[in-house]
């Protein structure tokens, strides 16, 4: 893109970053316990001690950090696939990718039940890979490769396989509430400790995406017209397969099982910024960390002090836009 295109990103960006740092103060503030903004400024600029200073540090504070990496991992994650695929529909939790960690956590919970916090989170990203690998490699056996639907419904079934079998883990070991706790898709449970564990991983994989945001542009528009390019399709697909594979599966292990942020906010962003994944993920891990920030004050406020699924917020607002595009034929929302 010119230097016009560019500056226009540069402030669509920054009233991103506005609206992410309003999402943040609306969240922290908040909830079934009354917190003033004097509270949480209080806090962030002196550290002086108030009445929700507690609240703010240790449950508000790592829960809307945890927030913002699951929002902002899970876009990116469906961005890259929708990239890779060229399928519009793509999504970590409708392909596979988070049933395949639900699988590992049941069973690592059911044969490991004394594993600290690292050891859940590779198993997540071991299960993820698992999960992904088995519907592309389903969604590709027939001639023609890639087809959106084909690849939907590959996911629809590999992942009901790999629920069931989740499911028949936790009903033999009898551990079943231990994996309903931990995958209801929220982020009650969210601590520090999680959070640094989960952190790198997620930073790391964020950073390699935007570095490879380029291949991905042009493997999105033809595989073809990369490899005269001289672009190292293999290479540059298992790379972004890995930062696929690492953003989902950390995510699962923070919060459980949520599908449709993949999805979503990579074709709101689309109608900002265009079809240039240099653009794309940025904006992605923006929109996706107040997008997540707001869905979690929903969740908080709707019906406090009692607190509705941060999973079936998402579920609502997601399953319309699904069958929008479904409906759309797969065409970009514009």
């Amino acid at each position: 893109m010119g230097k016009l295109n560019r500056l226009t990103f540069l402030y669509k960006f920054t009233i991103g970053l506005l609206i992410l740092i309003v999402s943040f103060v609306i969240a922290m503030v908040l909830g079934a316990a009354d917190i003033g903004i004097d509270d949480l400024w209080a806090v962030v600029t002196s550290g002086a001690q108030s009445k929700g200073t507690t609240i703010i540090r240790e449950i508000r504070l790592p829960r809307e950090v945890a927030a913002m990496l699951v929002g902002a991992a899970f876009s990116v994650s469906g961005a890259i696939m929708q990239g890779i695929t060229r399928n519009p529909l793509a999504d970590p939790g409708l392909l596979g990718l988070t049933a395949g960690a639900n699988m590992a956590l049941a069973l690592i919970f059911a044969l490991m039940p004394g594993v600290n916090y690292f050891g859940t989170m590779i198993a997540c990203f071991i299960g993820a890979a698992i999960g992904a690998a088995m519907v592309f490699g389903i969604g590709s056996m027939k001639r023609g490769g890639f087809s959106p639907f084909r690849i939907v419904l590959a996911g629809a079934a590999v992942s009901a396989f790999l629920y069931a079998i989740a499911e028949g883990i936790s009903l033999y070991f009898q551990i079943s509430k231990e994996v309903s706790m931990w995958t209801a898709g929220g982020l009650i449970g969210a601590n520090w400790g999680q959070i640094q564990a989960i952190t790198p991983f997620i930073l790391i994989g964020l950073v390699v995406s935007l570095f490879l945001s380029r291949q991905l542009t042009i493997l999105s528009l033809n595989e073809e017209v990369a490899v005269g390019l001289g672009q190292k399709i293999t290479r540059i697909k298992t790379l972004l397969f890995i930062i696929m594979v690492v953003l989902a599966g950390a995510s699962v292990a923070l919060v459980g099982d949520l599908a449709f942020i993949g999805l979503m906010i990579p074709h709101i962003v689309r109608a900002f910024v265009g079809t240039d994944y240099r653009y794309i993920l940025p904006m992605s891990a923006v929109f996706g960390a107040s997008f997540m920030l707001l869905a979690d004050t929903l969740g908080r406020t709707i019906n406090a002090p009692y607190e509705t699924p941060v999973a079936a917020i998402v579920s609502i607002l997601g399953l319309p836009f699904f069958l929008l595009i479904v409906r759309k034929g797969g065409k970009e929302l514009t």
